[in-house]
């Protein structure tokens, strides 16, 4: 089996509702994963925005929600949870290290929810950004998933 991702409040490439967005709750939304490779040992979870801040024009790619270190035997996230005990947290793009929903200042936006598989955990001396989590988890991902959703104000 391989790794998937799904979530139980939108569907691939479908809208994200408003409760999990700036306008809204801005809570995380629930999150369940399976296919867990028997040799992880930490798994990834990034969320990001490649059209940030104009789809039309992008210029920039804006990172949302960074976990790490998250336990190979979690199977997902509960909506607005806190994150599993020994996850860390990456700073976000507002310099938080906590989720930010989706919160387009223009169009209709596309959100990338990246599951990794890891065979290490990794080590960091605070909040990581999510290029130096990228960096460290070069030449250690087993297995990856994605869902894709939208959101327009």
């Amino acid at each position: 089996m391989s790794l998937t991702l799904e979530s139980t409040a939108f569907i691939l490439g479908g809208d994200i509702p408003t409760k999990y967005c700036c306008d809204g709750g801005d809570i995380s939304p629930p999150l369940h994963w399976q296919g867990i490779p028997e040799q992880t040992q930490s798994l990834v979870l990034i969320i990001d925005d490649p059209d940030a801040p104009d789809p039309r024009a992008p210029k920039m790619i804006w990172v949302h929600w960074v976990l790490f270190n998250i336990p190979p035997d979690c199977n997902g996230i509960l909506e607005g949870a806190a994150p599993p005990t020994g996850t860390g947290q990456g700073l976000n793009d507002w310099k938080n290290a906590s989720y930010g929903g989706p919160c387009p200042p223009i169009g209709r936006h596309r959100y990338f929810f990246k599951l990794y598989a890891l065979d290490s955990l990794l080590t960091f001396g605070g909040n990581p950004t999510k290029g130096e989590v990228e960096s460290a988890m070069r030449g250690h991902i087993l297995a990856q998933a994605e869902l894709i959703g939208t959101h327009q104000k």
